[in-house]
This record gives structure tokens, C-alpha cells and sequence, in this order.
């Protein structure tokens, strides 16, 4: 069976792109509150929603269950969701807002410092393979703050202007966070034997 192809556009940094929403005749039914569409539509994305969450709060509990009430969520809102973004980018906004929310709970600190007291930034090279695992292991055993900054710079594409307001700390601190990440996580690889950094 063919769906028919709906053609969004996305204007980012004032360039135009198109892409295709080839889950819109599933979103729809959705909206209709067809239950086999919302279970379809679940298992397209758990996975990797489970994933964004994990890296940001490091936690599988917290994780599952944060994105299981932004699933909630996005349902219950499913009519905001205008095409304007594919539904992947929508629906990945909602899981880091509540896992964010999950993180406010905790009251996690981050370092106010200059970057001159971060560290050096050091060059990051892969030779070879890489054990996917092991990283994603290594990133969720650094601390919070270390790897909500690294998640959302590095992995989701997040500036640091835009962490800044997410998560109420000043420009310096996130990038000073992120170079602090970055060579917290190269110290831990190494020591798993995973040399992957110059």
C-alpha cells in the first residue's frame, strides 16, 4: 500500500529545504485517535526517543519514563503539530523538554568557570572502528551537567546560546561544560582501552 507523500518545507539559517513526511496518513489517524495508529507510530520511535532521553539523563528509569509522558504528550497535542518539521524533530523536542524537566528535579549544578579552566580542546579522531556501546556507556557515566551539555551540543545540535536559555546557565558555562565533557570522556574511553582521541 502507497501513502501519499506530503511535501513540507523547513527553512533553517534562511536556506529553504524540502523533505518528505511519509508518516502523515499514520499522524492522521492518530489525530482521529485511532489506537492501532498511535501503537504503530510508538514503535516507529521509541527507540530512538528512548535513546535522546538516556543520553540526557543517564538514567534507563528516568529515561522510560520521561518518554513515555512526552509520547503522552505529543498524542494529547498531536494538533499543534503542523508539518512545518518531519515528526521525528517534533516529537524529539518534546522528549529533551521532559527530560529536561526530569533534570530540574534533581537541581544540578553547573560550573560557572572561564574556558581557560576548562582544558584544552583536543582534536577528536576515530581511526578504525568504533564500539558504539562503550561511548554511549562512557557518556552516560559522566556527570550531569558534563553530559546533558555534550548530549545536546554534540549529539541533538544544540548552540551553546540556545543551551544557555534552556537550561538558565551563562554562554561560558555551557561551552566550559562541553570542553570539560569532551575531555572527561576521552580520559574515561581511554581507560576502557578505546583509544580514540590523538
Amino acid at each position: 500500500m502507497r501513502f501519499p507523500v506530503v511535501i513540507a518545507s523547513e527553512t533553517v539559517n534562511n536556506v529553504e529545504t524540502e523533505y518528505q513526511n511519509i508518516h502523515q496518513p499514520l499522524i492522521d489517524r492518530c489525530k482521529r485517535g485511532d489506537r492501532k495508529a498511535q501503537s504503530e507510530l510508538y514503535n516507529m520511535y521509541c527507540k530512538s526517543m528512548f535513546s535522546v532521553s538516556l543520553r540526557i539523563l543517564g538514567n534507563a528509569a528516568d529515561a522510560e519514563d520521561a518518554m513515555q509522558e512526552a509520547f503522552l504528550s505529543a498524542f494529547r497535542n498531536l494538533d499543534s503539530y503542523q508539518g512545518k518539521v518531519s515528526f521525528g524533530a517534533w516529537l524529539r523536542k518534546i522528549v529533551i523538554n521532559r527530560s529536561l524537566d526530569y533534570l530540574k528535579k534533581r537541581k544540578i549544578k553547573f560550573e560557572e568557570v572561564t574556558e581557560r579552566n576548562a582544558g584544552p580542546d583536543e582534536e577528536w579522531n576515530y581511526p578504525g572502528e568504533v564500539d558504539l556501546k562503550r561511548i554511549q556507556q562512557a557518556i552516560r557515566a559522566l556527570p550531569d551537567g558534563y553530559r546533558v551539555v555534550l548530549s545536546l551540543h554534540l549529539i541533538e545540535g544544540y548552540n551553546h546560546e540556545e543551551i544557555s536559555q534552556i537550561l538558565k546557565i551563562s554562554n561560558s558555562a555551557s561551552r566550559t561544560q562541553y570542553l570539560r565533557a569532551k575531555n572527561k570522556l576521552k580520559d574515561i574511553l581511554k581507560n576502557q582501552e578505546l583509544y580514540i582521541f590523538n
